[in-house]
């Protein structure tokens, strides 16, 4: 199966690149806006081009492209900014070395020591995908123990808690937004036309990060208080998909259908 099929300009020579979250974002928004917005991608490849930025992993993403008929992204950071990967054209994820060395250096396998020190803390459980650089937990709110911030902090990690439902062990100082603008200057995408977007707090550093930016209408209460006052971010009123489109249209950086 070949994905990137037609020939297309260097993604930098494009007129704007989506960098968008998956769950909530480009996976939001009724079944219209999404599927005028996936069509509208698939038909403007020459000019647009497309990453995914979530914490989902690279294979469960390309999983989801087969399956659902997703249009297909071009580079994926994902694993909440912990890897950073171009699509090959048979459809599989290939980190670039060069821009995930210091997310190796800085986690410094740091997963057996992290799953030790936060063994049995209340409200956490374990998540099975083996991650590379990360550790990440269901998080049950009710129940959790605010020692396991202190915890992570004391290894030398970050971590996040997103949608009050995930709590994510990290390398310190990385996340979505900093792996962003490391693939956005790698590539030489202009700044100025890379969209992001997001929905949860997990998607708070890509969308301050300096990079035009949409919080999508049904982003999560947290994320907006975060955002208040924050200039360059655009709040749409219309959820996942159709804020996209929204947002593209209101920061004219594209044509893009209106009232899906």
């Amino acid at each position: 199966m070949t994905v990137h099929s037609v020939p297309r300009p260097a993604i930098a020579a494009r007129r704007m690149t989506l960098a968008t979250d998956l769950d909530g974002t480009f996976l939001g928004g009724s079944s219209l806006e999404r599927r005028v917005l996936y069509q509208w991608i698939e038909e403007h490849r020459n000019t647009v081009g497309l990453i995914f930025v979530t914490g989902r992993d690279p294979e469960f993403i390309m999983q989801m492209c087969r399956q659902n008929g997703l249009p297909w992204p071009e580079y994926v950071v994902g694993d909440v900014g912990t890897t950073i990967a171009h699509v090959r054209d048979d459809g599989h994820v290939e980190p670039i070395p060069e821009l995930e060395a210091d997310i190796a250096a800085l986690w410094d396998d740091a997963g057996h020591r992290v799953k030790a020190a936060l063994e049995g803390v209340a409200g956490l459980s374990l998540q099975p995908t083996p991650f590379r650089y990360r550790v990440s937990y269901d998080l049950d709110a009710a129940a959790f123990d605010e020692a396991a911030k202190r915890i992570v902090a004391d290894l030398g990690c970050d971590w996040l808690i997103s949608d009050n439902r995930y709590f994510d062990v990290l390398p310190k100082g990385i996340s979505k937004g900093p792996s962003i603008r490391r693939l956005v200057s790698y590539l030489g995408i202009p700044e100025r036309t890379a969209l992001c977007a997001g929905d949860t707090l997990n998607d708070l550093t890509m969308l301050t990060c300096g990079l035009p930016a949409v919080a999508v209408g049904n982003a999560e209460p947290a994320l907006l208080q975060e955002l208040a006052g924050v200039p360059g971010v655009y709040q749409a009123k219309a959820p996942g998909a159709g804020g996209i489109l929204e947002a593209i249209n209101a920061l004219t950086l594209h044509e893009a259908p209106k009232g899906a």
